[in-house]
């Protein structure tokens, strides 16, 4: 796969009203981010679509998402908290799997709120060594995130649902997705891969996230065309190359018709300017 361009990961902290005020191409489309993010949930509730698997979101939730996690997010009402996002060098023991903890004792709120507001103290207080400080805070987190993975009592639900039998096709598709969606691999090429039909890879996406195959890809690719015409100054064709499509004016056609605008024109317009950073 050819490697798309991003910019180094560093630690830290973004409130979650931002993501859910951010278009919504940003937050909605099925992505991976290439470090770990733990998302803490204090007001609202929601959607979030893991892997493939697609469930709610409220108060008192906190939501583990592993480096290469598919996921997709969307906010039904105000929603409020915090995203810690661990940077790609974090050098942590973090839990492999992702997690999802429905905390309903009040002790556990106060252990996530303290252990976020001293990793924040720290980036904020401008004092020596605050990035080497903050990570030994990031570090009680991840010991406590390990802790809970492990934790069978009711109230964190078992973190991670058990998954059917789509939405486990569904997972495997979207991971193989997120390392080849720069190539010029096709459904029939994803299915084939996967051992199953297209047909029945696309049943399985509906089924479990609404969305088939080929929307997947699709948003993905796009996302990404979004991101590099944004953030970076990389010719259109290049992008086109990059994203997999064959030509640069098949890309340009796909761009229009999906986002109202040709990709040079998208650019120029500085689109979207409360995009996330």
């Amino acid at each position: 796969m050819k490697i798309i361009p991003d910019e180094s990961a560093r630690l830290r902290l973004m409130p979650l009203a931002k993501l859910a005020a951010a278009p919504k191409w940003q937050h909605e489309t099925m992505r991976a981010l290439r470090e770990p993010a733990f998302l803490w949930v204090t007001h609202g509730q929601g959607r979030i679509n893991i892997g493939g698997s697609t469930r709610g979101f409220h108060p008192h939730n906190a939501i583990f998402l592993p480096a290469g996690t598919m996921h997709g997010f969307q906010a039904m009402t105000r929603v409020q908290g915090t995203i810690v996002y661990f940077g790609q060098a974090h050098g942590l023991d973090l839990p492999q799997m992702p997690l999802h903890l429905r905390l309903r004792d009040a002790t556990r709120h106060a252990e996530v709120a303290h252990l976020i507001d001293a990793v924040q103290r720290e980036l904020d207080g401008g004092r020596p060594k605050a990035q080497q400080a903050a990570r030994h805070q990031l570090g009680l987190l991840a010991i406590w995130l390990d802790r809970h993975s492990q934790d069978g009592e009711d109230e964190s639900t078992r973190a991670t649902p058990s998954l059917n039998a789509n939405e486990r096709l569904t997972a495997r598709f979207s991971a193989l997705l997120e390392r080849e969606f720069g190539s010029s691999l096709n459904v029939t090429d994803y299915a084939t891969a996967l051992g199953v039909t297209p047909t029945h890879l696309s049943r399985a996406c509906r089924a479990s996230c609404g969305r088939t195959a080929l929307e997947l890809m699709q948003e993905r690719r796009l996302f990404e065309a979004r991101r590099m015409l944004l953030d970076t100054s990389l010719p259109v064709q290049e992008i086109a190359h990059r994203l997999g499509f064959s030509t640069p004016g098949y890309f340009s056609r796909a761009f229009t018709q999906r986002i109202g605008k040709p990709p040079s024109a998208y650019r120029k317009s500085g689109a979207d300017p409360s995009r996330l950073r």
